[in-house]
């Protein structure tokens, strides 16, 4: 039997409190538009308790907490938030904070970001297409917006790296900010958001992650699998964990929850042992790389 991996580090995961801080997306009356349908349980605190308490019995060694689209107005006040988060609970290990790439004051929020040490990268979700036929390039708030694009190339001055999301459809246009700006770490989240798994759809998805994977500079986060109205499981993501890992080689792939978000899929024990039925076959060191020691290189992470 493969030898279990007993070390994880989550690569992306969230915290909020609603009582204290206001993140649209979940205090706001009317809910956004969501990719797994109705997300009202998820209009609660969700704190490191909460946490420790879902991931009960997994040896958990470090994780990277990923912005939550809090408040725009203030992005640097969800980084003092989880920065007392882990001088008081040791979690997260590091963060990806948010900058609006496109606004006037960019360079000024990049700047205080840096200030914070555990601060490794940014994310910023460019404005997407709602379908591949409606991808517009260059459109305000995309990735190919000149004044989106001029926000990244700022990242590289304070050592950040980038976390994308963004629907498959936009990964040529991700291809190409990879390789305009090679000394920028991509990293893709949620495995490209393949949600229509039709053998078509599929089809596109794995073509837009080749493209993208055939820039150097990029990674990807398995994690967001969801499909809306069914529950997470091995089955259903085996091919697309399994092709993730033959497209971007097992040196740019890492594992991660998206708690409490994928808490409306499955719970963490599912989702984790998925992960490990699924790559049991290949060797223990490569396992290892995908549940932890990747994470930690990419994110700079000192357990």
């Amino acid at each position: 039997m493969a030898r279990q991996i007993s070390r994880i580090v989550d690569a992306h995961h969230h915290f909020w409190d609603l009582e204290r801080n206001y993140l649209p997306w979940l205090c706001d009356p009317v809910p956004i538009p969501f990719r797994y349908g109705d997300y009202a349980s998820l209009r609660r605190n969700y704190l490191p308790q909460d946490y420790f308490r879902d991931t009960h019995g997994r040896e958990v060694a470090g994780t990277v907490y990923v912005e939550t689209e809090w408040d725009p107005r203030d992005p640097t006040g969800e980084t003092a938030w989880v920065q007392q988060l882990a001088d008081q609970h040791g979690v997260p290990s590091a963060m990806v904070a948010q900058a609006w790439l496109d606004r006037e004051d960019v360079a000024e929020v990049l700047a205080a970001q840096a200030a914070f040490p555990f601060v490794r990268g940014i994310r910023h979700k460019p404005r997407a297409a709602a379908s591949p036929g409606e991808v517009a390039p260059g459109s305000a708030g995309s990735i190919g917006d000149p004044a989106w694009r001029a926000g990244y190339a700022l990242l590289e001055r304070h050592g950040f790296s980038f976390d994308l999301q963004t629907p498959y459809w936009h990964l040529p246009e991700a291809a190409g900010l990879a390789r305009d700006f090679p000394a920028t770490l991509l990293i893709l989240n949620h495995t490209g958001l393949p949600a229509d798994r039709s053998d078509a759809g599929l089809a596109a998805w794995r073509t837009a992650m080749e493209e993208l994977a055939a820039e150097p500079n990029t990674a990807v986060k398995i994690s967001g699998l969801g499909v809306a109205g069914r529950s997470w499981s091995a089955d259903l993501n085996r091919a697309v964990v399994l092709d993730t890992i033959e497209i971007f080689g097992i040196e740019r792939c890492m594992f991660a929850s998206n708690f409490p978000v994928d808490g409306l899929v499955a719970d963490f024990a599912t989702i984790f042992d998925g992960f490990a039925e699924i790559v049991s076959g290949i060797p223990h060191g490569a396992r290892k790389r995908l549940f932890h020691d990747n994470a930690v290189r990419f994110y700079r992470l000192t357990l």
